[in-house]
């Protein structure tokens, strides 16, 4: 564990940052392109495969946003007692998370798996994309617990500043996946051929093993060895803690994914070219958001180490310092893709209508990135300094009182279609980004730290 008393200046802060945030980087690009590479090889199968695996993946989204509220809060609990050099506090506090969302995987596992009927008949999908669909949540809904631990151990790996440990673990599932999905899509190897439900074995079985694996990895890296059972142990002051943090930052996290569901249903009555559009347009637009998720989740690190160790006028210049960084760099990459939207859906689909209409919502994406960016750094930094009521407050207020509307005005009443409901998206974003800045201008999160510095 680093300890952040050692950071005097400004280089060396930067040169912290980095060296916590490289791998972060790889970390999230090796997610997106595992989701980009399913894409794409489900597109050998048909659009319509890409489509029905898109309104799935929106569920299992959800699902993962509430796995996140412990994830996200042990992670910020952690990162603060690192800190604070409080390392019997990191202990308890990972044990606590171990046990919480071990217990919430499996009960998500199971409803997914016993009721994924119902959730998919809320999104009235036409009778091939339903079968597909069904076939695929059945299978990667049952192994949800393993996505939950995989989750929760990778915050606190990273919130312990082994950021590597993660990098290396997802690239390990990148591999494992693509080789996956070749066999069971093509049928290579002797392995049998059954397209969309091997994308789905392949899934399950990798989550399986990834979870395995940065378990034990976990234990080797604690800073006191604890016992198997000491793991899976409740312990009141720390799951608090993780609740008092991760319960608010879930609440926005799922406000937003319950608006998306929503568009998600508003889209699948303008048709499946719309719906394709908006699986292939989400996927690319992961990519924009690399440099802004990296530096969120190394910011957070960073900002609760500070917080913890009482250094939050420091905290207040760096975020600044990585929220202009990840803002450039977004911009740049959101002008090539709206530049070049025709090509890159091109190379996915050769449907003209997709094409055309995959290419303005590039155009669209460009003006809404700089106000994501804001979102997901700002927000990042106040839930790592404790403050993390406020973001949810705005986030459910603007969403369900701008987003929705909208979405629905622009889209449905006013016939704009898909570009329209990506417009509503637009004001929503910017209006949520321009109040998270005041936020953490006006410093009214500097009094939120949940840990005390060890002497």
């Amino acid at each position: 564990m680093v300890n952040t008393i050692t950071l005097k200046n400004p280089a060396s802060a930067k040169r912290y940052l980095f060296m916590i945030t490289w791998p972060i980087f790889i970390e999230v690009f090796l997610q997106i392109l595992m989701k980009l590479t399913d894409v794409f090889m489900l597109s050998f199968v048909s659009d319509q495969a890409v489509a029905a695996i898109g309104v799935v993946n929106q569920l299992m989204t959800f699902m993962f946003v509430l796995f996140n509220f412990t994830a996200m809060g042990a992670g910020v609990v952690v990162s603060q007692y690192v800190g604070a050099n409080d390392k019997n506090g990191v202990r308890n506090t990972i044990a606590s998370a171990i046990t919480i969302n071990l217990l919430f995987g499996v009960a998500v596992s199971l409803f997914v798996g016993l009721n994924r009927h119902f959730l998919l008949n809320l999104f009235s999908l036409e009778p091939e994309l339903y079968a597909y669909a069904s076939s695929y949540a059945l299978i990667v809904g049952s192994a949800l617990f393993a996505q939950a631990m995989i989750l929760t151990i990778s915050s606190l790996l990273q919130a312990m500043g082994h950021t590597k440990d993660v990098m290396a673990s997802v690239f390990i599932m990148n591999a494992l996946n693509v080789f996956g999905n070749y066999v069971l899509i093509f049928g290579a190897l002797g392995f049998p051929r059954i397209g969309v439900t091997g994308v789905a074995i392949s899934t399950a079985t990798v989550r399986i093993i990834i979870m395995v694996g940065m378990f034990i990895l976990l234990t080797k890296r604690m800073p006191v060895k604890m016992s198997l059972s000491s793991f899976f142990k409740l312990k009141k002051e720390y799951t608090t803690k993780i609740l008092n943090i991760g319960v608010p930052s879930a609440g926005e996290q799922l406000s937003y994914n319950v608006s998306q569901l929503v568009l998600t249903v508003m889209i699948t009555t303008l048709g499946a070219t719309a719906l394709a559009t908006r699986v292939y347009s989400q996927n690319f637009m992961a990519v924009l958001v690399i440099f802004s998720l990296s530096i969120a989740k190394g910011m957070q690190i960073f900002i609760g180490q500070l917080v913890g160790a009482k250094k939050q006028d420091e905290a207040y210049e760096y975020m600044f310092m990585g929220f202009k960084f990840a803002g450039l760099v977004t911009i740049v990459i959101g002008s090539i893709f709206a530049l070049f939207g025709q090509q890159i859906f091109s190379f996915f689909t050769d449907d003209p209508s997709l094409i055309a209409l995959g290419s303005t919502i590039m155009i669209i994406e460009l003006f809404l990135q700089p106000a994501r960016t804001s979102n997901l750094v700002i927000i990042s930094a106040l839930r790592a300094a404790g403050d993390a009521k406020f973001p949810v407050m705005i986030g459910v207020t603007v969403m369900w009182g701008v987003l929705v509307p909208l979405a629905y005005l622009f889209g449905i009443v006013l016939g704009f279609g898909l570009p329209g409901i990506w417009f509503a998206m637009l004001i929503d974003e910017w209006i949520r980004g321009s109040f998270i800045f005041f936020r953490w201008k006006k410093k009214r999160w500097m009094n939120k730290r949940l840990v005390s510095p060890q002497l």
